[in-house]
Formats: C-alpha cells, sequence, structure tokens
C-alpha cells in the first residue's frame, strides 16, 4: 500500500437534520486540519448494518490507495462489541466490528486488524452513545497524521463478517433477493452478471418480487423503454437491478429489502 492519503470519508446513519455529523468533522479538522473530508452517505436506514455495508462497498473502490474510511452504523454503541481499525490492501477501515466494514474490506483483504484501546487517542470526555464523535472520530484523525496502526491497540485474529445470499437456479428461473433500494427506487438483487449472461437483450422475463408479477424487457440502459415502464439491467454496482424508467420500481413492486426475487427466463 501507498503512504495514507489525508483523505477520511464518512459513512453514517445519523441524516443531516442534527450535529452528530457536524461534530464528528469538527473533532477530526481539530486534530488533523489538513485532511480531505468525504460524504460517502448519511442516509443509512436507521441501524441497518448491511446496508450501510454495501454501501460502502460500493463507494470504497473508488477512494486514492490509503484513504481512511470511516463508517459508524452502530446500533450496539457503548456496549461490549469491538472497536477496531482494519488496514485492507488499498485502505484503512475504523468503526465499530459488527460487520459494517466487512463487505468493503472482503473485496480487498486484510492486512492487518486491530482493537482499538489506546484512550490517548480518545477525546478527553466520552459519552456512552456517541462513540462517533468521542472515539472513531479522533482515531482516524490520528491515523491520518501518521499514527502507526499498531498505537491504537493489540492486533486480532477474526472479524464480524457479514455477507450477501447467493442466487439459486432451478431449471427456468433465477431465484433471488432484494439487497438494496437507492434513492430513485431502483432495485438491486443479489444476482450477478454472470448468473444473467445469457440473457438476450431485449428479452422479455417474467420478474416477481414479493406478491406482485411483471413481465419486464432486459435492457443496457433505463432509458430503452418508455417512461414509467420497468425493465431489467446490469447496474453499475455488478447486480441486476429492477427499476422503472423515469419512477421507481419500489413502488411498483411494492418491495423491501429481503425480498424474493424470481425470474422467469
Amino acid at each position: 500500500m501507498r503512504r495514507r492519503s489525508r483523505i477520511v470519508s464518512l459513512l453514517t446513519d445519523f441524516g443531516v437534520r442534527d450535529a452528530y455529523v457536524g461534530a464528528m468533522k469538527g473533532v477530526i479538522l481539530g486534530i488533523c486540519p489538513a485532511v480531505t473530508l468525504v460524504d460517502i452517505s448519511h442516509e443509512v436506514s436507521k441501524h441497518d448494518v448491511l446496508q450501510g455495508a454495501f454501501i460502502l462497498s460500493q463507494a470504497s473502490p473508488y477512494f486514492p490507495e490509503g484513504s481512511i474510511h470511516l463508517a459508524v452504523v452502530d446500533p450496539g454503541v457503548g456496549t461490549a462489541r469491538r472497536r477496531i481499525i482494519v488496514q485492507g490492501g488499498r485502505c484503512f477501515y475504523v468503526g465499530p466490528d459488527n460487520g459494517v466494514l466487512s463487505l468493503a474490506v472482503k473485496g480487498e483483504g486484510v492486512v492487518k486488524a486491530v482493537e482499538i484501546r489506546s484512550e490517548e487517542y480518545f477525546l478527553p470526555r466520552l459519552s456512552r452513545t456517541f462513540e462517533g464523535r468521542d472515539i472513531f472520530a479522533p482515531v482516524a484523525a490520528h491515523l491520518a497524521r501518521g499514527v502507526d496502526i499498531d498505537e491504537f491497540g493489540p492486533e486480532i485474529r477474526s472479524l464480524v463478517s457479514l455477507s450477501i445470499a447467493e442466487p439459486e437456479r432451478r431449471g427456468g428461473e433465477i431465484l433471488g433477493e432484494v439487497i438494496h433500494i437507492d434513492g430513485f427506487g431502483n432495485i438491486t438483487t443479489n444476482i450477478s452478471e454472470n448468473m444473467v449472461g445469457e440473457i438476450a437483450v431485449g428479452a422479455s422475463v417474467e420478474v416477481i418480487i414479493g406478491r406482485v408479477s411483471k413481465t419486464t424487457p432486459f435492457c443496457r440502459t433505463y432509458g430503452e423503454v418508455p417512461a414509467k415502464s420497468p425493465l431489467l439491467t446490469l447496474g453499475s454496482s455488478g447486480f441486476l437491478e429492477v427499476a422503472v424508467n423515469q419512477g421507481s420500481a419500489e413502488k411498483l413492486f411494492k418491495a423491501k429489502v429481503g425480498d424474493r426475487v424470481t425470474l422467469t427466463l
């Protein structure tokens, strides 16, 4: 890995209405004024660790090597769950050991992981309910200043890991599930490009999500169907998307994360 950059990204479920994100940024800038702060998202669904992990995994590969990714989606804040730093093959990751870092780390491999214990890198006064401000933010800032990862605590060998369920093929059907719904209402499934490689562009596919069934064409882009019409396409994540051109597949299919998706070819 190249020398770490002074880029710190932030991903949380805090939203932007309250002072939480601003407080974390203030802590980081107070310790490392030269840092560049980048917001990945603060609109992760509340307490949804898997969604946070997915969003982080989609953004982190596009950051410069050595970037530091701070992710706080932490329903277990203040409990015995560990606080960790992971040095991946390209970047550093700071956050709770609840799986929120795991999909991104899995994509580049683990070089080293440590449990954060060195209180000299925390804020002097700690809240039991805001470790993002009092522990994770100052640790990320000191990491950006060049403090070696070994200074923060002992090395650990195991991490909590989340995974995306594998789709199945049964005859002429592909069975998957909804793993993400973006702000446009596009539905990301766990069905990969490899599983749909034989579907010809323009072919009609019956799509069932929950109790709603629609026959939709397989397209290269959203604009290949009329406005408000459904389609299937390979999204930028590399997974199959169910979308509606200039509309919401989420609303059309009454979909939610975890719903079963059935494609009949």
